[in-house]
């Protein structure tokens, strides 16, 4: 690809593309009945899918993909938002693990619409969230990746990042991976 890659700060009008990746990252579309719920929480300000903190990849003034990524320290502040919208919705709550914690920033949902996988893309927005993680004084930055996506793991490790442990997220067991600064 010849277009030239653009990284930016998503803004409140992304919120739908935000949503969208964000499905993206757990393998479903917007047919999917979350797509709602992540569009609202990126439409916030207060909610881990929250827009603000989302980058956007564009090509040709298009939105390619995107990257969201806060502070792991908040991610209960952050998860707040999408439990009450899941008990208001469907009257239950979710019993989800915890899949960061304090003294990490976390990249929490990263996808690139299929037509522009495999351009560098996704590399882009890794190193450009990487970077705003430590720039605002973050020693660790820190992501899940599934045991069972070597290839997505490979992509992570050619940027810096090691594994650190194995867990178990949404059923999936999975590798927790680290990018530490100046390693």
């Amino acid at each position: 690809m010849n277009n030239k890659i653009i990284i930016r700060e998503a803004v409140a009008d992304d919120a739908p593309f935000v949503g969208l990746v964000v499905c993206m990252a757990l393998h479903y579309d917007e047919k999917h009945p979350l797509y709602e719920i992540f569009v609202e929480l990126a439409s916030r300000t207060d909610a881990q899918y929250s827009y603000c903190n989302a980058l956007i990849a564009e090509v040709d003034g298009k939105a390619v993909g995107a990257i969201v990524g806060y502070d792991g320290a908040r991610l209960y502040e952050l998860r707040a938002p999408l439990q009450a919208l899941i008990i208001e919705k469907s009257g239950r709550t979710l019993d989800i693990e915890d899949e960061t914690a304090a003294g990490e920033f976390y990249i929490d949902s990263l996808a690139v619409l299929p037509q522009y996988r495999g351009c560098g893309i996704g590399s882009r927005l890794l190193c450009a969230m990487r970077e705003r993680a430590f720039k605002a004084g973050f020693e660790r930055v820190g992501l899940l990746v599934d045991v069972e996506n070597p290839a997505a793991e490979a992509l992570y490790s050619s940027l810096g990042f090691r594994r650190v442990n194995p867990t178990t997220f949404l059923g999936h067991k999975m590798w927790h991976l680290q990018c530490v600064k100046n390693d």
